[in-house]
């Protein structure tokens, strides 16, 4: 091609690999904790409410649970935007079960809808780290879905960069046939601990209980 201005096309081609090929990475410093676990009488869910952008604290007041419907929460870890958006989703979802099928959709149920939406863009640089918990007529029910959509269930789940520290106050004092003054006790001591040790958690605890 002839060169205008002595510039060079040649030197402007784009390296095209096709949608398939490229690889799209991104490489997010985040942070926070996030904790739920059941017990003999309920579920409890705290959480720290710090945002950060690499070592910038952004905001120290974010509201890290969001609510799906009257029987259900889900909780932010990762990129806030991955996770508000597909959590607003999965509500529509869920009110889109319950008029068809005239009945509560349950948390099983709920965090499949989940898995399986946010599965279909594995490798293309979402960052979400949740965990749907709720009520349904199988009792209190905690399942955590991430970004690949990996699914899990288990009593206890801490997601974040602080839920190795979480892990180790949790893992200590949980018990089966906790009162609800205790389980209240151990999911604040357990954010406040991580925030103590990880920089990118911090802020208030906020904390929900069934």
């Amino acid at each position: 091609m002839q060169a205008l201005f002595g510039l060079n096309y040649n030197n402007f081609k784009i390296n095209f690999k096709g949608f398939n090929q490229s690889k799209v990475k991104f490489n997010f410093n985040r942070g926070t904790t996030t904790l739920a676990f059941v017990y003999g009488k309920g579920l409890v869910v705290a959480v720290d409410s710090r945002a950060t952008a690499g070592t910038w604290i952004a905001s120290g007041s974010v509201k890290k649970v969001i609510k799906i419907n009257k029987y259900l929460l889900g909780t932010m870890a990762g990129g806030a935007a991955d996770c508000s958006f597909w959590e607003r989703v999965l509500t529509t979802e869920c009110n889109l079960y319950e008029l068809r099928n005239k009945k509560r959709i349950t948390v099983s149920v709920a965090s499949k809808v989940l898995a399986n939406m946010v599965g279909q863009y594995k490798g293309m640089g979402l960052s979400m780290g949740t965990m749907v918990c709720g009520a349904d007529h199988k009792g209190m029910q905690i399942y955590y879905v991430d970004n690949d959509g990996v699914r899990l269930t288990n009593d206890i789940f801490s997601v974040g960069s602080g839920s190795t520290y979480a892990y180790g106050i949790l893992d200590n004092g949980y018990k089966w046939n906790l009162t609800k003054p205790e389980a209240i006790d151990l999911g604040r001591r357990a954010i406040y601990h991580a925030t103590h040790r990880d920089a990118a958690s911090g802020g208030a605890v906020n904390g929900f209980i069934s």
